[in-house]
């Protein structure tokens, strides 16, 4: 599953969270967040939710990523991605 706030894109890998016992990333997102990630059938969501609500609701703080790899089953990334960072790196030879 992947879904994109104002800047950022979080993708989940969701093959892993019926084994996930503390569901953390959702627990993170109600306390650090507005709650956009919700469970559905054992997993996180924002089906409830259209895409144009993630991108408004979604604070981007990266809780749910941090909370996964903690006390979850390491199922989320969070792309960030920085205008410029290629160039740059191409420029210096290092990519």
């Amino acid at each position: 599953m992947e879904f994109e706030e104002r800047t950022i894109k979080v993708i989940i890998d969701t093959t892993k969270c019926p084994d996930c016992s503390s569901k953390a990333c959702v627990d993170a997102c109600q306390v650090y967040d507005r709650g956009i990630l919700q469970l559905s059938d054992g997993k996180p969501s924002v089906d409830h939710l259209s895409p144009e609500e993630v991108k408004r609701r979604g604070t981007e703080c990266l809780a749910c990523e941090y909370a996964c790899w903690q006390l979850g089953n390491n199922a989320i990334r969070i792309e960030v991605p920085i205008k410029g960072l290629d160039e740059y790196l191409r420029k210096r030879n290092l990519r």
